[in-house]
């Protein structure tokens, strides 16, 4: 009985050891971005995102540095845009509803780039008109030209003023992935179900690994 009890107790210890290490071996999110290289010590140095400031849709003025240790993911997008938006502001609704129980650990953020017409109360309004009431959910609105070059050289996401586009600005449909210490950690196509339940799946993996979160 002894021998048995022992033998038992060796395969539980095999099996937790296993699970263990496939834990441990479970590749770690990249860093994204134009990376340069340090030619004393070898090592890649990738870029994090600058600090900004941006009127939020209750006019009310959020920092960079106010939303620190916290993982966040962005979008941008305009309120008028008649084509990608939508969805993605939908897909972001279902994104932030999959990750409720991880609220206080996320900040969901989402760009205008065209701030002329959205202003906090049409950013409001837009908010009210998609049923959104997440807490942890910004709608940002701030120097255009300032947030074209923030998403484009630091959020890795295509915007732009465009008159050829529908609703005149072009931008790609991304929702990008930061981390606490604000290096890009993955970039997603937000019209796409299967690459936003991807980035639903890699946010709590970067949580867990990184910071202990479960």
């Amino acid at each position: 009985m002894k021998l048995v009890i022992g033998i038992l107790g060796l395969i539980a210890l095999l099996f937790a050891c296993q699970e263990t290490e496939s834990v441990d071996l479970e590749q770690k999110l990249p860093k994204l971005g134009n990376a340069d290289i340090n030619y004393e010590t070898g090592d890649t140095i990738f870029p994090t995102i600058i600090p900004f400031e941006y009127l939020n849709q209750d006019s009310i003025m959020v920092t960079s540095e106010s939303m620190k240790g916290k993982v966040w993911i962005a979008d941008f997008f305009f309120t008028s845009c008649p084509t990608i938006c939508p969805t993605m502001t939908t897909q972001m609704k279902r994104l932030s509803a999959m990750t409720a129980d991880l609220e206080k650990e996320i900040q969901f953020m989402s760009f205008s780039i065209n701030p002329t017409n959205d202003q906090p109360h049409v950013l409001r309004r837009y908010q009210k008109k998609h049923g959104i009431d997440a807490k942890n959910w910004y709608f940002f609105t701030g120097d255009e030209a300032a947030t074209h070059e923030l998403g484009t050289e630091y959020f890795l996401v295509n915007a732009d003023a465009d008159g050829k586009s529908p609703g005149g600005f072009a931008h790609s449909p991304a929702f990008t992935l930061v981390d606490r210490s604000g290096y890009v950690r993955g970039v997603y196509d937000g019209t796409d179900t299967k690459q936003v339940d991807q980035l639903e799946k890699d946010v709590r993996q970067l949580l867990r690994q990184e910071y202990g979160v479960k």
